[in-house]
């Protein structure tokens, strides 16, 4: 019996798929879904290519409102929508603690899975016997990232971003820092032991980083420069050390003979030309880029993250050997910190975006894709409201007994803790002003920014070795699968073809049962 076990569920699975009558469009719905999964086979190969989306501040119930919103967008009801990568055959929960703290910042969450480590929180790029602002403290703590790893096996890496560049996520890719607001020479009045801020550690200490867009051009420009859009608005930011951090990365690409464009708005980066390009920097606002909801999409404006993920991706994939890429939504955790729903669930949306663009760029049989967030966000979907309600308006059927008793409803959106407390001083709202996109959601308890959340995240995988995320993991596993599928790093000489041999059953012949069994079976059937 042992010997066919494993066949015969799978005839049984077929025989209910092509041959049980079904009556219900839920019925369908399931078994499309059970097919779906059926045709799933784990791709052991190895990944020459890596993507990692991350969407900072992605909860699932992120995650669930955006699927509805777009479902919406589609005229449907919504909740039967999918996103793009929810379609993904493989996925987990992660768990997001850090060594230091229940609820993680980016940071800390960056170093687990870009470098392998759970760290303290607020620093990025070093062990966690590193101490949160003792400059000191970082020396012989660094820890490298897959961004190393991938260069050191001749690979090509970038990074993309809607957040600063500097910023704590895309900052662990490449920097060491004992505290993550290190991000230009500006912030860092009063710190003494030798420790650069991150904008130099980028351009001077990781020259091997093909593509960077995103944000952030404050921390590159000295203070004596204006800003080409903002004049000297944010000048304080500014470099005090009257270093162009630009114009030195443009003279190192340019002293090595590679090919480097730089771009500052929308039309330069389009007019890349990415056969003829080694090496891109963008960086299209000075500090970070605006929400999807607020972004300039003139010539002189600000790139989407599709476009800016498009891009990259036709510039890494010249190397022949492979590349490593982040692709950062940011600004959703942003608009969750100001209790804005709409614009966290329109970012997550041109983020989903961007994941369905970047699919069409590679070649799922040797590019390992992941979508992620670092930490949750409390975003609360609550009030039992109807299916053909607005998601941004108030519950609608409610029960007078449920009827709070200053007569002012609940929307179906709300916050555990943020800007969106009011005080006692709820008033009934307009359709249009629930509906705007600056309108702050409810929330229970009051602070000037909402905190993370400690929940765990999902994470969607596609490519090879994803079927490895399965179950509940931490989250510095993420980063062992991806130089495991990639052979890079510590797994550089230990993932041999014997070692990715599946468990596909001690018996071959087995399968050699099953297709002529489902063969006849369809037969029969149809």
């Amino acid at each position: 019996m042992a010997l066919f076990s494993y066949p015969m569920l799978v005839l049984c699975l077929v025989y209910h798929a092509h041959c049980v009558k079904r009556d219900t469009t839920w019925d369908d719905m399931a078994q499309t879904e059970l097919n779906e999964a059926l045709r799933n086979i784990p791709n052991t190969n190895v990944a020459r290519n890596i993507i990692l989306f991350l969407g900072d501040g992605m909860s699932i119930s992120t995650v669930t409102a955006s699927r509805i919103l777009q479902g919406r967008q589609k005229g449907t009801l919504g909740e039967g929508n999918y996103l793009a990568f929810e379609k993904f055959p493989n996925t987990a929960l992660i768990k997001i603690y850090c060594s230091d703290r229940t609820t993680p910042d980016s940071a800390s969450t960056a170093t687990a899975f870009l470098c392998g480590t759970k760290t303290n929180y607020h620093t990025l790029g070093v062990k966690d016997t590193t101490t949160l602002g003792d400059c000191s403290s970082q020396f012989g703590n660094e820890v490298d990232s897959i961004l190393d790893w991938f260069n050191t096996d001749g690979r090509s890496t970038g990074i993309v971003t809607t957040s600063r560049i500097t910023h704590a996520t895309p900052g662990a890719g490449y920097a060491h820092s004992a505290d993550r607001d290190w991000e230009g020479d500006s912030e860092m009045e009063g710190v003494t032991g030798g420790c650069k801020d991150i904008a130099y550690q980028l351009v001077k200490e990781n020259q091997h980083i093909k593509v960077l867009f995103g944000g952030g051009r404050y921390y590159f420009l000295p203070n004596t420069t204006s800003d080409p859009k903002y004049g000297a608005k944010n000048a304080v930011k500014q470099r005090r050390d009257r270093r162009d951090l630009i114009k030195e990365w443009q003279t190192d690409k340019r002293d090595r003979g590679l090919r480097a464009r730089y771009a500052w708005n929308r039309q330069q980066l389009l007019e890349i030309n990415p056969d003829s390009t080694d090496v891109a920097l963008g960086l299209f606002n000075d500090g970070h880029m605006s929400f999807e909801l607020d972004r300039d999409n003139s010539t002189t404006g600000e790139p989407s993250i599709s476009e800016m993920t498009q891009k990259a991706i036709k510039i890494l994939r010249r190397n022949s050997k492979g590349f490593f890429l982040l692709v950062e939504g940011g600004r959703i955790d942003s608009a969750h910190h100001d209790n804005n729903a709409k614009r966290a669930l329109y970012d997550t949306l041109a983020f989903e975006k961007a994941i369905k663009e970047a699919l069409e760029l590679v070649d799922s049989s040797d590019t390992l894709v992941l979508v992620t967030a670092d930490h949750s966000q409390p975003l609360i979907i609550a009030g039992y409201a109807t299916r053909q309600n607005s998601l941004f308006g108030y519950v609608d059927k409610v029960k007078a007994k449920h009827i709070p008793r200053d007569g002012v409803l609940w929307t179906t959106l709300l916050y555990g803790i943020g800007p969106g407390y009011d005080w006692g001083k709820r008033t009934n709202k307009t359709t249009q002003e629930l509906e705007s996109k600056d309108y702050v959601q409810g929330s229970a308890f009051p602070r000037d920014s909402s905190t993370h959340d400690g929940q765990d995240v999902a994470v969607y995988a596609r490519g090879p070795m994803s079927h490895l995320f399965n179950g509940v993991h931490e989250q510095h596993y993420i980063n062992y699968v991806m130089t495991y599928a990639a052979c890079v790093g510590r797994h550089k000489n230990n993932c041999g073809s014997k070692s990715r041999i599946t468990n596909t059953g001690s018996f071959p012949g087995s399968y050699a049962v099953l297709v002529y069994s489902m063969a006849v079976l369809l037969m029969y059937c149809t």
